[in-house]
């Protein structure tokens, strides 16, 4: 259990919370951990979510099927990331997607509805858990917003515009780095790699930017 708890710290959803405390809520959680080998299905699409996994080691892949059986990678979870929280909150009846392993992994489980429900000792480390929760589930939100938004422009020039736009006012310059290589950017765009570079080509052609690898300038 110590070397549990020692790998659950690095997890956001416990931050501020102390290692003897984050025992108790591990017992008030019901949490279970659960052990897999490569290509295991860790959860299946259809099945209730009621419970919140932490990914404690190794990683798995989040993946949407469709009527013919053609699967879809989306993203990937990796040690200290957590699943489940949505849809748990939204008491979605049938999971739209299925997690399974690449490798071994290590996760836990916790019970949602223990999660948000105080004990009778009202405990100030449980408070600080909801608010946790409350202030992962509204990033995740937040960062939906930001993505649906690029995603709505209509080519994919103004899609790459609206992002490096927000990145720029956001980090309030016209320099910046952004998280992702060109793949990455494509995927989270939703547009062709190479359609996407010749736009980029484009762009610095005309004046509009210079980039480098992951850094960018916006120019007027």
């Amino acid at each position: 259990m110590e070397e549990l708890v020692d790998l659950l710290k690095r997890c956001p959803l416990f931050y501020g919370i102390k290692e003897d405390e984050l025992y108790t809520l591990l017992k008030c959680c019901a949490a279970q951990e659960e052990r897999y080998e490569a290509g295991e299905l860790v959860l299946r699409m259809g099945e209730a979510m009621n419970s919140i996994l932490i990914m404690v080691e190794g990683t798995a892949q989040v993946c949407q099927e469709d009527f013919w059986g053609q699967k879809e990678e989306l993203y990937q979870l990796k040690e200290g990331d957590i699943f489940g929280q949505s849809y748990s909150c939204a008491r979605t009846p049938a999971l739209p997607v299925s997690v399974e392993t690449t490798g071994p992994c290590r996760a836990v489980f916790l019970d949602y509805q223990r999660m948000i429900t105080f004990c009778s000792l009202a405990c100030e480390f449980h408070t600080r858990l909801i608010q946790n929760l409350l202030r992962l589930l509204s990033e995740a939100n937040v960062k939906l917003e930001n993505r649906s938004r690029h995603m709505s422009r209509k080519t994919t020039r103004e899609k790459l515009l609206s992002y490096l736009s927000q990145q720029a006012l956001l980090r309030g310059s016209r320099e910046f780095e952004i998280p992702y290589n060109r793949q990455e950017l494509a995927d989270y765009l939703g547009v062709d790699r190479s359609a996407m570079s010749s736009e980029l080509g484009k762009l610095r052609a005309e004046g509009v930017l210079d980039y480098r690898r992951s850094w960018f300038g916006l120019r007027k």
